[in-house]
């Protein structure tokens, strides 16, 4: 049985890896490797799928476009023993600067269309984020090409620091002590 379900978002395809919107997916994507070798092909959740920690954590990217993730996401809970607070969404927040790095339970969608799909799909809002700064272009007419686009050399810098201090925690994230995280990350 199941007691955590991870979820990176991000867009399928080799053109958006490393994009600011693919930011849940790749950092997952690098995370997992210290716990599974691979990635299964699951074309009943439209997903990639992995399993860890004596098959108690399941780890999904939707291979779905992120405007779609609520249709991996609620297939998951109809298809396993979890329910929406198991669930943990990895995804850019341009509401964040760049770099940081906080957990969250609810909330609204922001603008951010995967998480609109998965509230919409699923009826419910409340499962838990790990929300990754991507800061914000400053124009509303410019964030569709600002969220497509890759990194500078100077954001990666700060990019790969806040990854770090997920990684840091990623042990209570998986016990799921998400207070716990709040108080290291919000406070650094």
């Amino acid at each position: 049985m199941y007691k955590l379900c991870i979820i990176g978002l991000g867009n399928p395809g080799s053109k958006y890896n490393n994009s600011r919107h693919n930011i849940g997916k790749d950092w997952m994507l690098d995370i997992s490797k210290k716990f599974f070798a691979k990635f299964n092909q699951k074309l009943k959740f439209e997903a990639l799928v992995g399993e860890s920690h004596d098959n108690k954590v399941l780890w999904i990217i939707p291979t779905n476009y992120m405007n779609d993730s609520g249709k991996t996401v609620s297939k998951i809970l109809k298809s396993t023993n979890l329910n929406i607070k198991d669930l943990l969404v990895m995804h850019d927040d341009l509401d964040l600067d760049l770099g940081s790095v906080k957990i969250k339970e609810g909330g609204g969608h922001g603008g951010h269309k995967g998480l609109k799909d998965i509230i919409e799909r699923t009826g419910k809002n409340n499962f838990y984020r790990i929300r990754i700064g991507i800061s914000h272009p400053g124009i509303k007419e410019e964030v569709t090409n600002w969220v497509l686009n890759k990194f500078s050399p100077e954001e990666k810098i700060l990019i790969n620091h806040a990854y770090s201090s997920l990684e840091e925690v990623f042990h209570l994230l998986i016990e799921k002590k998400y207070q716990d995280i709040q108080k290291i990350l919000h406070t650094k």
